[in-house]
């Protein structure tokens, strides 16, 4: 059961929701934009500047948060994103050198 932000635990990560939140090419770059940077870091959405209007931007973030691919941070007036990177390589070990490799 999601905790009460809506991400899953590393348990329930369920590889067809992750592969569909990949599927998108804007998701998949922001995940592969997340791999090239330290790990642990934090990013707001608007660091990813795509292409899409804020409302379909927050969709895309949600999409990943409740894939298990990202955490949302909240900052009070504002919220950050983080990769999931150790969870995820322990639950799917490789998916993220594949998507790190495209």
């Amino acid at each position: 059961m999601p905790d009460e932000d809506g991400h899953p635990a590393a348990a329930e990560m369920d590889l067809r929701t992750v592969l569909h939140a990949l599927a998108d090419p804007l998701r998949f770059g922001v995940i592969a934009r997340f791999l090239r940077e330290p790990a642990g870091a934090e990013r707001t959405c608007a660091y990813f500047q795509l292409p899409v209007s804020k409302s379909t931007t927050s969709h895309h973030f949600k999409v990943m948060r409740e894939a298990g691919l990202i955490r949302m941070v909240d900052h009070g007036n504002s919220r950050t994103a983080v990769l999931r990177r150790e969870e995820l390589d322990k639950r799917f070990p490789g998916l993220l050198d594949l998507v790190a490799a495209d």
